[in-house]
């Protein structure tokens, strides 16, 4: 093999390796792609995609329940756990061809081994040295859990897909998304789900209506949702696992999640010994063009710890491609960024909460609206729906957009447009509603609830 082998060796063949991979073959640069795992990543493998078939799957014993309202008789349906996973497994495998197909069909050359930096230009692959001009760590996180007495016993995220068992009671620790999903996620499918979060609200981060909303409903679905509360053991007792908070109450369950936080994946990458700079959780340090201290090796996604979402990877896969093999004209830009959570009810949002929002403007309008859907109106489910806006006063913008309810992702997903565009409220006091929808709410609320 020549000593200039490839003009781009792609470490990890997630969202964002994958799709800089194929652009830059597409623009006719040779490339490599070293991943010892499935194709697609986290979000493919163990991430989006198989979260959002289960949140699916989650909710159809409510619109079972709910179909008697309009009309509908049933036997008492019942939920197979092994039916789930082997469909699940079936479409991630279909998935993982997909990217094989596109990656080849791109004239991309496949690695399936793990892969080694041994220079700013040598990457290590089954013992054989292969030589680029430029090399892209793209290797995401992992899932990590506190060191405590019993840890061990606990899962993480990665497993909870696939457990041997349902798990018929389950406690998850944590109070971020993938904690808040995971828990409204089992509840819907049938678990009794205990949820233990440190702080005082779930979805740190969040705007502050949004997450008490949310907890609310989430309770409702039956989450049983302890907050200021914390984890000293894990133990096998009598049969079942037993959490012992620090306040000496103690949970059986037969699975634990612990979902408190993730980790970029950059060790044994040999990033150290090349002396690229790493922060304290080991996220690579970039500049505004994802390269690091050493000039020929670049990051993105998950691994430099920016935003961790999968269209902001292949965003930025975009951007580094055009840098590196086009015309350098692409940016990313971190303002306003949509985002969904698929608790039950979801969560829809992009712009600034109102906390940020007041603490960059001032002075701000607040317009909130909460109501039960017309659904509801013959379901019989007390779920209620949340929205919200967040206006600058001085320049009537609309800054904050969000949103807790059935399908809020599909519905912020197009008002993300309206507020990168830069939409004022008068704008969309001006646009016509589509009646009935909850949708139309975003374009009829008149009256601040707060200024």
């Amino acid at each position: 093999m020549s000593a200039e082998s490839f003009d781009l060796f792609v470490i990890g063949a997630g969202s964002g390796g994958v799709r800089a991979a194929r652009m830059a073959a597409q623009r006719g640069a040779r490339v490599a792609v070293a991943d010892p795992a499935p194709l697609g990543g986290t979000c493919v493998n163990l991430g989006c995609i198989p979260k959002k078939l289960y949140s699916f799957a989650a909710h159809y014993a409510d619109a079972f329940e709910e179909s008697h309202g309009y009309g509908w008789t049933m036997t008492q349906p019942s939920f197979d756990w092994a039916t789930l996973k082997a469909n699940r497994a079936r479409e991630i495998l279909r998935l993982n061809g997909i990217y094989a197909q596109l990656l080849e069909g791109s004239g991309v050359t496949l690695l399936p081994s793990r892969a080694t930096l041994r220079g700013p230009n040598e990457v290590e692959v089954d013992g054989r040295i292969h030589r680029a001009k430029h090399v892209l760590v793209a290797t995401g996180g992992r899932p990590v859990v506190p060191v405590l007495p019993g840890h061990e016993l606990a899962v993480t995220s990665n497993e909870m897909f696939d457990l041997p068992e349902f798990p018929r009671r389950l406690v998850v620790i944590g109070g971020g998304y993938i904690a808040s999903e995971f828990a409204s996620i089992f509840a819907g499918l049938g678990s009794q789900v205990t949820q233990i979060y440190r702080g005082e609200q779930i979805l740190r981060g969040f705007d502050d209506d949004v997450r008490h909303f949310v907890a609310a409903e989430m309770r409702k679905k039956g989450v049983v949702l302890h907050t200021q509360a914390q984890v000293a053991q894990i133990e096998r007792a009598a049969g079942a696992l037993q959490a012992t908070l620090v306040n000496g109450a103690v949970l059986s369950a037969d699975t634990i999640l612990y979902a408190t936080g993730r980790r970029p994946n950059t060790e044994g990458l040999g990033l150290a010994e090349l002396d690229v700079k790493l922060t304290p959780n080991g996220a690579v340090v970039v500049d505004e063009h994802y390269r690091s201290s050493v000039p020929s090796i670049h990051a993105l996604g998950d691994v430099i710890d920016r935003v961790q979402l999968t269209p902001v990877a292949l965003a930025e896969a975009m951007a580094l491609v055009d840098r590196l093999f086009g015309e350098g004209r692409r940016r990313v830009d971190y303002e306003l960024i949509p985002t969904a959570v698929f608790t039950d009810p979801n969560i829809g949002t992009v712009g600034l909460t109102e906390a940020a929002a007041r603490e960059r403007f001032g002075d701000v309008r607040v317009f909130r609206s909460e109501f039960k859907a017309l659904k509801h109106t013959l379901s019989g489910s007390s779920e209620r729906t949340l929205m919200k806006l967040v206006v600058d006063a001085a320049s009537d913008r609309v800054v904050g957009l969000h949103m807790v309810g059935a399908d809020a992702g599909e519905i912020v997903q197009g008002f993300g447009v309206a507020l990168k565009a830069g939409a004022t409220k008068a704008q969309f006091d001006a646009t016509i509603g589509i009646h009935p929808t909850a949708a139309e709410e975003f374009v009829t609320m008149r009256e601040p609830s707060m200024a």
